[in-house]
């Protein structure tokens, strides 16, 4: 199976959960994480996040095929503004709306939503953006997948293969104390154990968000589903990637020259890359030897800068004002933090 994912958008995601009714059989379920055999999942007790950022047609439909798919879905609207007409309309469909405004950049889109579904008695939720595309057999694949995991918490991925690099990301097995990438190219079927899986596509337990807590909203968005990973790793909790689902993303505006690659972001998403990768990687260095990634990452992020984008300041300052956060721990968002770099770095 395949499924295409565009996040091209260099748009910031990102309070109030809904009152919904709650059907009181999967609600008693949901309250008592250890009620639920990990063996016995329902494979109709799922649900989907579904975050929209100023949508237009196309995202539209792609909400309709998952609802189609899932009869419990939240959409998560991060725009700046209420589309009063157009939540009337999803709402009228039977789809539950939550208004966030970006409270909390793309970790307050997902906290709102799970706890919607969480209320609502559903197992296991899952997380998609706007541009995911899915196959007919996806969620039932993957809660197939779910059913086959020996544990009442997890966290579990599709096979991803990155259409900008035109090959599949790796993973990182979590044995160790030196991650290494391993390829997973003619993997077909199985669980395969890593360190983390990317948010969009992405089955989270209820046991699991449980014991985890929620996404951290003071990273707003850039590594905010490779810290649930490790945070889910750290704890004992497992992270998979089902290799018998695939899901195809492109990151970004990709451009390539020579040796270096980039996915072309904008500079207010270079701040956020750098500190948010220097704090995660930082606060689980006890665990695993990845310290000496974080200047390599940043060094790395420069020169893909210098070599292949534009508002070359703009970014390189970013960067460093991120790096910087990142090592001091000062989290949240940038233009609180630090209103007139962001202001300048808002392109």
């Amino acid at each position: 199976m395949k499924v295409d994912r565009d996040l091209g958008a260099d748009t910031p995601y990102g309070p109030p959960p809904g009152d919904r009714a709650v059907e009181p059989a999967q609600a008693a379920r949901a309250l008592d994480p250890r009620a639920i055999d990990p063996r016995a999942i329902d494979p109709r007790a799922f649900g989907v996040v579904f975050v929209l950022w100023h949508p237009d047609a196309s995202h539209l439909i792609h909400l309709d095929h998952a609802h189609a798919a899932c009869r419990h879905v939240v959409a998560i609207d991060n725009s700046p503004e209420a589309d009063t007409g157009l939540h009337e309309r999803l709402r009228g469909a039977g789809i539950e709306v939550l208004f966030n405004r970006n409270a909390g950049g793309i970790s307050g889109a997902y906290n709102r939503g799970v706890e919607a579904l969480l209320a609502r008695g559903c197992q296991v939720v899952f997380l998609l953006d706007q541009d995911s595309q899915l196959g007919p057999e996806f969620f039932a694949e993957m809660m197939q997948a779910c059913a086959r995991v020996d544990s009442q918490a997890f966290v579990l991925g599709p096979k991803v293969f990155e259409a900008n690099l035109g090959r599949y990301l790796p993973v990182f097995s979590p044995a160790g104390r030196m991650p290494r990438p391993e390829r997973i190219d003619d993997r077909r079927e199985g669980l395969i154990p890593t360190l983390f899986v990317i948010s969009s596509g992405s089955a989270i337990s209820a046991a699991a968000y449980r014991e985890l807590g929620a996404f951290r909203e003071d990273y707003f968005i850039e590594y905010v589903d490779i810290e649930y990973g490790l945070r889910a790793t750290r704890q004992g909790i497992p992270v998979y990637v089902n290799a018998a689902v695939e899901m195809r993303q492109q990151v970004g505006r990709f451009v390539k020259r020579g040796i270096f690659s980039t996915s072309n972001h904008v500079a207010w998403r270079r701040y956020y890359a750098s500190r948010n990768a220097v704090h995660a990687l930082r606060s689980n260095a006890s665990r695993w030897s990845v310290h000496w990634l974080i200047e390599l990452l940043t060094l790395h992020q420069v020169l893909c800068v210098l070599v292949c984008e534009e508002h070359k300041l703009r970014k390189i300052v970013a960067i460093a004002v991120g790096y910087f956060d990142g090592v001091f721990g000062r989290l949240g968002a940038f233009e609180e933090r630090h209103p007139r770099l962001a202001a300048f770095c808002r392109h």
